[in-house]
């Protein structure tokens, strides 16, 4: 597996505490980047307000440090375009019913 893959695969295990769906799946996730060990990730919030906001970020970091061949992470926030549920996974959408 590549060290993209890998920082996908872990992304896949991060949570919003609120919704019982990983923030990939919820399509919090806008880009992710992998150049020479440097992992840059763009995501957002479902709200610009999100009181687990800091959590989250924590959590992204931390798990995609903690993968071998990763020298260097940033996560970068943005609401720029803002989220909708219509960037959720089909997964997504069946698991908390809007399908």
């Amino acid at each position: 597996m590549n060290l993209y893959d890998s920082v996908i695969e872990v992304l896949h295990t991060v949570h919003d505490p609120e919704i019982p769906v990983n923030i990939y799946e919820l399509g919090l996730v806008y880009e992710v980047k992998v150049e020479d060990g440097k992992v840059n990730v763009l995501m957002t919030l479902t709200a610009p307000a999100c009181p687990a906001a800091g959590d989250i970020i924590f959590d992204v970091q931390s798990k995609i440090e903690a993968i071998e061949g990763v020298k260097d992470v940033h996560v970068q926030l943005t609401f720029d375009p803002p989220w909708s549920k219509d960037m959720m996974s089909e997964e997504a959408k069946l698991e908390l019913g809007f399908l």
